[in-house]
């Protein structure tokens, strides 16, 4: 074989050959670059997606904490939240040290899809067990609870919320002055007497004075919507407001099934013949004068006290007073909503203790009704 020189290589090699002999070399060293790319974006595509997913559900090792924990952690478990989403957010508030931990403790205990929405007060670095032993349990919820009685005003409303929570009586009188910030519906014209629902309500850790008197009148709302109260206004040719100022005024004559028929009475007071009794469209809800006197429904008024003039006077004044005098409970816009049917126009409570009440078609029978409750009260402490 010939030994060729340099140069005689390159004259051997035909001139066609050699460009493809150089694209050639640089084509391997371009798929080996494209190659190395891939490879690394694909290393990189891995090490992100497990980092991901150690993020979206803990870390494959089910790593945990030993215990017992420190500090505290105030923790809440929001409406929605599924098992998985609790873990999530345990681990990302340095509760538990993987999800995958808390979700091995989870699958072992059939209360843990049970666990109720609110918030509880945990460790940092606890156990997976450990946290989910305090979730588990209705008991560990962080709540206050206050109970608002039917038949109060909104400054007795108020009296309760200072006393039973942490708040001063500034803070619910600011709210109060904005109260279209707490969902009042239009027709309450600004004013939430009669619309702050008497009820019981779970106070929160993060609860404001604005979160609770809100809390209230979105379960007014719920009362309204049970009662259909707009659309039995509509039927009793009345105002959803006018409705709920007889709401209140039958919170403050009746009880139980006496509600719907004290409602006929103020009805047929309202719509029927003005001088049907001696009523002449006047309602005679001393309560109403008592709350245009700023005391409260219950209060016994003296024969002055009555012949104090004031919107609220029912005695004098034909028709609705302005306003709510305090706030009904269901059974009293229901009440409201619907009336019983029957002719009366009066009623008395004769017996205080039980609350015994008759209803009279006319004054005749009021007197004799009134006769009775005198004569109860001669033997009874209760008057």
């Amino acid at each position: 074989m010939t030994n060729l020189t340099d140069e005689d290589y390159d004259e051997a090699v035909p001139p066609e050959q050699e460009p493809r002999r150089r694209r050639g070399t640089a084509g391997c060293i371009a798929v080996l670059v494209a190659l190395a790319v891939i490879v690394g974006l694909g290393l990189f595509a891995v090490t992100q997606g497990r980092a991901f997913l150690e993020d979206l559900v803990g870390s494959s090792s089910g790593e945990d904490y030993p215990g017992p924990g420190k500090g505290r952690v105030l923790f809440e478990v929001s409406e929605g939240d599924s098992v998985a989403q609790i873990g999530r957010n345990l681990k990302a508030e340095g509760v538990t040290a993987s999800v995958d931990a808390f979700l091995t403790e989870a699958n072992q205990d059939a209360n843990a899809e049970g666990i109720q929405v609110g918030f509880y007060e945990l460790k940092k670095q606890m156990p997976a067990a450990d946290a989910l032993e305090v979730l588990v349990n209705p008991d560990n919820l962080m709540l206050a609870q206050v109970t608002i009685p039917e038949g109060l005003r909104v400054v007795d409303i108020v009296d309760r919320l200072v006393e039973d929570t942490d708040f001063p009586r500034k803070a619910y009188e600011k709210v109060l002055d904005n109260p279209d910030a707490i969902g009042l519906p239009d027709y309450a014209d600004g004013n939430p007497e009669g619309y702050l629902f008497p009820s019981t309500y779970d106070i929160g850790p993060k609860d404001k004075p604005r979160d609770i008197l809100t809390k209230m009148v979105d379960r007014w709302r719920e009362a309204a919507e049970d009662a259909n109260l707009e659309q039995r206004a509509r039927a009793m040719n009345k105002t959803p407001a006018e409705l709920m100022i007889i709401a209140s005024l039958i919170e403050a004559e009746g009880r139980g099934d006496d509600m719907p028929k004290i409602s006929r009475v103020i009805y047929n007071r309202l719509d029927g013949p003005g001088d049907k009794g001696g009523t002449n469209g006047t309602l005679g809800i001393d309560a109403s004068n008592a709350y245009g006197l700023g005391k409260s429904g219950t209060t016994a008024l003296s024969s002055e006290e009555l012949a104090v003039d004031t919107p609220y006077d029912t005695r004098r004044k034909p028709g609705l007073p302005p306003t709510p005098i305090e706030a009904p409970g269901d059974a009293a816009i229901d009440a409201a909503a619907n009336p019983a049917d029957g002719p009366w126009y009066y009623y008395v409570t004769v017996n205080l203790a039980t609350g015994e009440t008759k209803f009279y078609e006319d004054y005749q029978g009021f007197l004799e009704g009134r006769d009775e409750y005198r004569a109860y009260c001669e033997t009874s402490d209760a008057c």
